[in-house]
């Protein structure tokens, strides 16, 4: 076995390159929508996974300076709705700087388990807030699923690539 090369020391990268990695890891697209008394608003992330099966646990990422992020932490419960293909105008819409009150206006959605989910979503989950953590220019929110469902078996995923939307076409249902 040949001896290992020794380490090189390399420039620490910027944010810039870190995203632009990263921009290579497709994720899926949501939309985290919250009511509270202050009023209703949402915000699109793709910084989301399911963390749990016991207890089922969902983790999305907020921007520090994100506006829904304190509508969800005073409603104490939000809604994740799953983008599917085509759905580009929403995640827009919802990425956008619209006042929070605004964002839901017009937009078809319904209210399950106390948070408002969209009506078109690929899927969708209501969670509980259960912890909040920081995480640099983010925080992370961890939220216990209180509610779930799913919207049409033969739609695609609206994906997040390279800095752009890209709609997938879904396999067939087994």
């Amino acid at each position: 076995m040949p001896p290992a090369e020794p380490a090189r020391t390399l420039p620490a990268p910027s944010p810039a390159e870190f995203r632009e990695t990263f921009g290579h890891f497709a994720t899926g697209v949501a939309v985290i929508t919250a009511a509270a008394p202050a009023g209703t608003g949402g915000m699109t992330a793709n910084a989301v996974c399911s963390l749990s099966l016991d207890p089922l646990l969902v983790l999305v990422c907020f921007e520090n300076e994100a506006r829904t992020l304190p509508l969800v932490r005073e409603a104490g419960r939000f809604g994740v709705s799953v983008l599917r293909a085509g759905q580009d105008a929403l995640a827009r819409r919802f990425a956008s700087k619209l006042p929070e009150g605004e964002k839901l206006e017009g937009v078809a959605h319904r209210m399950e388990a106390g948070a408002p989910v969209l009506a078109d979503a690929l899927a969708w989950t209501v969670c509980d807030l259960r912890e909040v953590a920081p995480g640099g220019d983010h925080t992370i929110v961890i939220g216990e699923v209180a509610a779930l469902g799913a919207g049409d078996p033969g739609a695609g995923p609206l994906i997040w690539h390279r800095g752009r939307y890209v709609g997938l076409t879904a396999p067939p249902h087994p």
